[in-house]
């Protein structure tokens, strides 16, 4: 374990992962969630972003607009936004990874590493849901044709039926033992 696992900035897991939004179809974290976990002002996070600014491409970093930041607060039930003037910046995996080059505290590089480590997790989980389902369809496939399967041997089985119910006595063949016809 290095100095950065012991270190007394580590926050629990589900602290980070409830900071983490899908939005437009990404998994994203608010400029405002990151400067919590970061421990800085919110403002100062976007300015070191602003001076950066090539580092942060639409698909690492953009702003919402207010159908999603309305929604988000819907959703969430998110109360404490107070009066924000500026509508939030989302940074995906990508861009909060690119934070680290840009943010440079202690603090900063300890929660980023955790931060990474959750997104990884996150992505492995999707994953893993994603195999279970594909298992899941094969079996269901597979019973849809056990379903058929017994279907046709149960209607063989009825033909069968129907057949040996219509036939005629059959006539016995062979010698005959005295006093038999």
């Amino acid at each position: 374990m290095s100095s950065i696992d012991n270190d007394s900035t580590m926050l629990p897991e589900e602290t980070i992962m409830n900071k983490i939004y899908l939005i437009r179809n990404q998994k994203v974290m608010l400029d405002r969630d990151l400067a919590e976990l970061y421990g800085v002002l919110t403002g100062n996070l976007n300015k070191a972003v602003k001076r950066n600014i090539k580092r942060f491409p639409e698909d690492f970093m953009f702003q919402l607009n207010k159908e999603e930041f309305d929604s988000l607060i819907f959703q969430f039930g998110i109360s404490s936004w107070g009066g924000v003037r500026k509508l939030p910046y989302a940074f995906t995996e990508h861009g909060v990874l690119m934070l680290s080059s840009v943010l440079n505290s202690e603090r900063a590089i300890s929660v980023n590493i955790q931060i990474m480590r959750i997104f990884t997790k996150v992505r492995q989980m999707l994953t893993d849901h994603l195999s279970l389902k594909l298992d899941i369809e094969e079996i269901k496939k597979k019973l849809t044709n056990q379903d058929k399967n017994i279907e046709l041997v149960f209607s063989y089985l009825d033909e069968l039926m129907a057949k040996k119910d219509n036939m005629k006595p059959m006539r016995k063949i062979g010698y005959k033992r005295g006093g038999e016809e």
